[in-house]
Formats: structure tokens, C-alpha cells, sequence
């Protein structure tokens, strides 16, 4: 009876790991999703408020960033449609949450987003990488 104590001691530390990486993953969703729409419905400076700094400083404003948005992540800034696949938090602060993307082009497209966490707590998209799934061309 005491070694079953002791086990369920030593296991309640690993129950509270779950519930906080889910709520990462969450509210990393959130965020993407956040950007995704703002993209869809022309809130430039909403979008560009989900950047996290390093990226508002290579773009500091919203005009540059939207820029560079348009030339090179098309299927990001306007989409049918999106699904999220693999989360990884390879514990170095810098998570990673795939999204798949279906491109007005009719191409499916996979995104790696790269999250900072912010002093505050909040997450913001430090980068993003973007190739066509093989076999998706029309």
C-alpha cells in the first residue's frame, strides 16, 4: 500500500505537464489562427501585431511586412482553407506547429511555424516556412 502511495506521488508531477502543454499548443493555435484571419479579412496592423519582435524589426512596418507576406507566403495571406498538424516543443522556447494549407492555386501547401514566448507570457510568430506538399501542383 505505501509503494502504491509513493507511485502516485512521483506521478502527479507528470499530470500537470499535459494540461500545460495543451494549453501551449492552444494558445499557439490562437495565435496562428489570428494572424490567418486578419490576412483574410485586410487587418494589416492586427496581423502584423502577431509578429513577434525579431520579425517586426527586420519589418518595421506594417507595409514592409505586408509586403514581404504577399511576394513570398501567397497560400498564408490568402487561403481555402487550413488544418493544423504537428505540434513540437523541443523544449528551447521556440515551438514549432505545422499547418496545412490549401492555396487559392489549388496547390496544398505546408507551413512551419516557428513561436517565441514574450515576457508578458503571450506567444508570437518568430518565422514561418512554407513548401508545397509533392503531388499538390495542378
Amino acid at each position: 500500500m505505501l509503494r502504491l502511495f509513493f507511485a502516485l506521488l512521483l506521478c502527479l508531477p507528470l499530470l500537470s505537464v499535459a494540461p500545460r502543454a495543451a494549453d501551449e499548443q492552444s494558445a499557439i493555435r490562437e495565435v496562428i489562427t489570428g494572424q490567418l484571419k486578419a490576412f483574410s479579412s485586410d487587418q494589416e496592423v492586427e496581423a502584423y501585431s502577431y509578429a513577434a519582435p525579431i520579425v517586426q524589426f527586420a519589418f518595421p512596418t506594417v507595409d514592409s511586412f505586408m509586403a514581404m507576406v504577399k511576394r513570398g507566403y501567397q497560400p498564408v495571406h490568402r487561403n481555402n482553407g487550413y488544418q493544423f498538424g504537428e505540434f513540437k516543443d523541443a523544449g528551447n522556447g521556440r515551438p514549432t506547429q505545422t499547418v496545412i494549407i490549401r492555396g487559392t492555386d489549388g496547390k496544398t501547401y505546408e507551413a512551419l511555424y516557428t513561436l517565441e514566448r514574450q515576457a508578458n507570457g503571450t506567444w508570437k510568430i518568430a518565422g514561418c516556412s512554407i513548401k508545397t506538399l509533392p503531388g499538390t501542383e495542378v
